[in-house]
This record gives C-alpha cells, sequence and structure tokens, in this order.
C-alpha cells in the first residue's frame, strides 16, 4: 500500500493512494501510523481525498485507530471524506466516534485546538 507522507511541526498528513478503503488499506494504514508515531509524530491527519469509497466491513478499523490515538493521549483526525464514505460512516454515526473534518485546514485547526487544551491542562 502506498502513503504520500507529510510531515509538519506539530502533525503529519499521512494520504493513502488508493481509491478504496478496505482491510488491506486499513491494516497498512494502522501499521503506517504506528512508525508514524514511533519517529516522533503524536498528532496524524489522515487524508481520504483519494478514497471514494469504503467497505463497510472496516468501519470498526477506523474506529480502533482513532481510540488508539486516544488512548495514547494522540489525535487522529480524518478529513477530505468523499460524500459516498460519509454516508456510511453516518450510517451507523461512526462519523460522531471518531474526528472527521470536512478540509485539511479544519482538520489543521482540530488538532491546534487540541494542543492548547493539553497545553492548558497541563498547567494546571
Amino acid at each position: 500500500m502506498e502513503f504520500k507522507i507529510d510531515t509538519k511541526d506539530t502533525f503529519t498528513v499521512i494520504t493513502p493512494i488508493t481509491d478504496k478503503i478496505n482491510a488491506n488499506l486499513t491494516g497498512a494504514l494502522a501499521e503506517k501510523c504506528i512508525q508514524t508515531r514511533q519517529s516522533g509524530s503524536s498528532n496524524l491527519i489522515i487524508d481520504l481525498q483519494n478514497c471514494k469509497e469504503i467497505d463497510k466491513t472496516t468501519v470498526p478499523q477506523l474506529i480502533k485507530l482513532h481510540e488508539d490515538s486516544y488512548s495514547q493521549e494522540q489525535l487522529l483526525v480524518f478529513t477530505h471524506v468523499s460524500e459516498k464514505v460519509m454516508a456510511v460512516l453516518k450510517e451507523d454515526e461512526t462519523d460522531l466516534l471518531i474526528n472527521v473534518a470536512p478540509r485539511m485546514d479544519e482538520a489543521i485547526d482540530i488538532i491546534s485546538m487540541e494542543i492548547l487544551e493539553r497545553d492548558l491542562f497541563n498547567e494546571e
């Protein structure tokens, strides 16, 4: 599975180069997230701009990616989710369980606000 990786100061963008979210992608994405975190980036944006379809059986794996991030006090945001993929996520209200931002700038805002919150709580 191929990914485009773009590392910034406070986050890393991982863009899968595929048109469908399936078990192969979610497994490779989980591995890529682990590798990226081991290299020092704790906040990840998954840019799904190329993914136009989703296999419904992979939705629990997306939730697990999200939950694994939060359990490690890290952040994961999905962005550029197509209408077709979003419709599947809304069927079981998964869109309410994971961070989904329509655009990249909104995904960056979510991460920035979370970093500010963490800093404020750590000062107290």
